[in-house]
């Protein structure tokens, strides 16, 4: 075999070994995407333990599982959440199509400030803060982990099953609309399935999301936060290849709101 002939063929090995890899780098990027929904690629494990061991007062046992370990960013852990129940949000008078809607999200490693967008996406707005000031992400945890992807939280059972106890219509953005770093939205299982879970887009892969989560608005500082979460070591979850089960918990501490 000549050597122009042997390049030739090395080269051809080369191209279907990227093809190869960008056909599963897609994939993964495809079942992140379907895995945003609530229900989606759940630690079947978790769930079993919480059905058998929770009682009506106390916690998820897999809440508990991320207080006993280790928390992030030198942080100690908060105090325990409270388990809250609604049967639909209360409209907030404040929150208003013109109004300038701050959140600060305190958490173990930091704060992160979201700008909301009451004006497009209205009742996904109104749920948010009215959740916030009832005190319902205090101490829940992100329960999700994926660099360059997403974080996400809002999940009072801390295995992406959990929310408020009622459901929001569908605010999806238009089709062009695109889910690019600092983009903060709602997590579903389908349509009309949207509660409380959130998510961050910390990462450009983010992108191949179709436009079908309900969008509450924008990261406007800590973005050193986000940097410091997405850093946090994660495992792959039990029953799936998804890397993103943190091995060092993140809490949220407290949402405020302010209007302006």
């Amino acid at each position: 075999m000549t050597d122009r002939r042997r390049r030739r063929k090395e080269q051809r090995a080369q191209r279907r070994e990227e093809q190869r890899k960008a056909q599963t780098r897609r994939e993964l990027l495809r079942r992140l995407g379907f895995a945003l929904g609530m229900g989606a690629l759940v630690v079947a494990a978790f769930v079993v333990v919480n059905l058998l061991t929770r009682g009506d007062d106390s916690l998820p046992s897999t809440y508990v599982a991320y207080r006993s370990q280790e928390t992030a960013c030198g942080a100690e852990a908060p105090p325990e959440e409270r388990l809250m129940a609604f049967s639909g949000y209360e409209p907030q008078p404040d929150i208003t199509a013109d109004a300038v809607v701050i959140a600060t999200i305190s958490t173990s490693c930091g704060d992160i400030v979201i700008e909301l967008d009451p004006a497009n996406y209205p009742e996904t707005v109104q749920s948010f803060v009215f959740l916030a000031r009832q005190g319902f992400y205090d101490g829940t945890v992100f329960h999700r982990i994926v660099p360059d992807f997403v974080i996400q939280g809002g999940d009072p059972q801390a295995v992406g099953t959990g929310g408020p106890g009622y459901r929001i219509p569908d605010e999806w953005p238009g089709d062009d609309f695109v889910y690019e770093p600092g983009i903060v939205a709602m997590a579903n299982n389908g349509r009309n399935t949207t509660g409380s879970q959130f998510f961050i887009v910390v990462g450009e892969d983010a992108r191949v999301l179709a436009p079908q989560f309900n969008v509450l608005g924008r990261v406007v500082a800590g973005e050193d936060t986000l940097e410091a979460i997405a850093a946090v070591p994660t495992g792959t979850r039990t029953g799936s290849r998804e890397r993103s089960l943190p091995l060092q918990t993140v809490y949220i501490e407290s949402v405020e709101i302010e209007v302006g």
